[in-house]
């Protein structure tokens, strides 16, 4: 079993930065990768950003060069820097994290956390 909560979200004004945080615990060392997606109202949750367990990074071309992922495997920890924020990134941003165990798929979600870009 893995456990996810976020932090860091808030109200920002369009052009600031905000950094997200996902503390991961349990049997962490099994998480094969982590991932941040997001959902605005009325729309349906997407992909952002995602880390491997290798510390490879693939980001959405809507945050390209804005958005940067990393991780600090001491902590347990990924987090998810956002710069240049714009009123169209404010959603409920999630952290997903996969663990692939004999096959099978197995998905964790944290509770989100709420970020909201003012114009």
């Amino acid at each position: 079993q893995v456990q996810l909560v976020e932090s860091g979200g808030g109200l920002v004004p369009a052009g600031g930065s905000l950094r997200l945080s996902c503390a991961a615990s349990g049997s962490t060392f099994s998480l094969n990768a982590i991932d941040w997606y997001r959902q605005a109202p009325g729309q349906e949750r997407a992909l952002v950003a995602g880390i491997s367990s290798g510390g490879s990074s693939n980001y959405a071309d809507s945050v390209k060069g804005r958005f940067t992922t990393s991780r600090d495997s001491a902590k347990s920890t990924v987090y998810l820097q956002m710069n240049t924020l714009k009123p169209e990134d404010t959603a409920v941003y999630y952290c997903h994290g996969l663990v692939v165990r004999g096959g099978v798929k197995y998905h964790y979600w944290g509770q989100g956390t709420q970020v909201t870009v003012s114009s």
